[in-house]
């Protein structure tokens, strides 16, 4: 069976509230109907009456015309910071006694009331005497919840609907910057952060982000009705820079979680990340010769900078164990990783650690492990980033960090002709 829109399960809560309104005599009786008088005959038309006068029958017609006095009124009440549903409807208007019935009425039914946010809002029906005869509350666009007053006591009726989930394409090219592409075209900045998140192995947009950059998405949307809520799955997502065209496509194996993998079945998630920090800019690179703002002279550079405010979250880019965290002379607050593979990460000027974060420590891939600061021998806030391999500094924005897993067997010819799909979907309803 079709699931009913929640417009028709509300109307029908409003039909429950007016019959129990009538139960409880608030509605006054229907008038008796109007007897139509007969049409005269057409052998004797009568005189039209002039332009100005107004006869009795027309005043009659007006005074039926009008619109029936209200027998109900409706107030709201807006939730703020703090409030519990008892306070809420204490604000409303409604004493405790029913405030209580009310609440256990609506746990009794299923409802959280732990989901009560700060702007949601109670509406509340009364009868003209001052008597509470419904509260109605929206945890979600997709679920309401209605209390009705009834000879019995407080009763609750759910309306649940379930989301219009369409498959839409969104595209768009990079002119200042990634956040301002995306919100250009009316969309979340949560897509730019998805899409970060799909890449992060791949390419480092703090770094690599450029003028003319082009990318395009096939996502769910859910609508409630023709308004807009949220996304649901990012199904697939393609970035293009410098002629270099990045493809993630959604799959979840069997038995395993939802991830990404390119075109050929690979996991896009490689056990480095690009960068440390989300978004920000490169102010230094890696170099052999670069002159020293503090201690003068040319000395080797082994770092990338990045710059970023205070306070900014430092990520470890792959799992590893917790080599030293702490004062390290000129490096100021220090984390040093050990990874597999012979790989080892420092991150210096830090301005705190993270909670838990301790030598001998186990820390996980993106894990928050301190935070940007200008400690020890730095001009300013930044994060001094550091690779080694095998007891050597490598460049980090060059180096080939270990491939992520591929797919195999049944599995991945399975993904193969899901991606095909996919990916040509999009590419007619967003093409570059």
């Amino acid at each position: 069976m079709k699931s009913m829109s929640r417009r028709g399960v509300l109307l029908i809560i409003l039909g429950v509230v007016t019959l129990a309104a009538t139960w409880l005599g608030v509605f006054s009786p229907a008038p008796p109907p109007q007897v139509a008088t007969a049409p005269a005959p057409a052998s004797a038309p009568s005189a039209p009456a002039p332009p100005s006068a107004a006869t009795p029958s027309s005043s009659a017609e007006t005074s039926t015309s009008a619109e029936p006095a209200p027998t109900v009124k409706m107030s709201t009440v807006t939730l703020r910071r703090g409030d519990t549903l008892l306070v809420a409807l204490g604000r409303g208007g409604l004493d405790r006694r029913a405030s209580n019935d009310i609440a256990d009425a609506l746990r009794a039914s299923g409802a959280d009331l732990r989901r009560l946010r700060p702007r949601d809002e109670l509406e509340i029906t009364w009868t003209l005497d001052g008597e509470p005869i419904s509260v109605r509350w929206e945890p979600s666009p997709w679920l309401g919840f209605a209390a009705v007053a009834t000879d019995s006591g407080w009763e609750v009726r759910r309306a649940e609907t379930r989301p219009d989930v369409r498959v839409e394409a969104v595209s768009g090219e990079v002119r200042r910057s990634l956040f301002e592409a995306v919100e250009a075209m009316g969309e979340s900045a949560q897509l730019v952060r998805e899409l970060v998140e799909i890449f992060s192995s791949e390419f480092d947009f703090t770094a690599d982000t450029k003028p003319g950059d082009r990318f395009r998405l096939l996502i769910e949307k859910r609508y409630a009705g023709d308004d807009f809520v949220d996304y649901g799955q990012l199904l697939v997502a393609q970035y293009v820079s410098d002629g270099r065209v990045l493809t993630g496509v959604g799959f979840e194996p069997a038995g395993g979680r939802s991830a990404y993998y390119d075109l050929a079945g690979r996991s896009l998630k490689k056990t480095f990340l690009k960068s440390p920090l989300e978004f920000t800019r490169i102010t230094s690179g890696f170099t052999y010769a670069r002159p020293h703002p503090i201690l003068g002279g040319v000395r080797p550079h082994l770092a990338v900078d990045y710059a970023a405010p205070v306070g900014t979250p430092v990520r470890a880019v792959a799992d590893g164990t917790v080599v030293m965290a702490g004062w390290n002379g000129g490096n100021g607050i220090q984390v040093h990783l050990r990874h597999r593979s012979g790989y080892e990460t420092e991150y210096n000027h830090l301005s705190r650690l993270a909670p838990g974060v301790r030598a001998g420590g186990k820390v996980t891939q993106r894990q928050v492990i301190g935070y940007v600061g200008a400690t020890g021998l730095a001009t300013g806030p930044h994060l001094d980033y550091r690779v080694a391999k095998d007891g050597r500094f490598v460049n980090p924005l060059g180096e080939k960090f270990i491939p992520g897993q591929p797919l195999d067997g049944a599995e991945r010819t399975h993904f193969l002709r899901d991606a095909r799909v996919l990916t040509r979907q999009l590419e007619d309803a967003a093409p570059f």
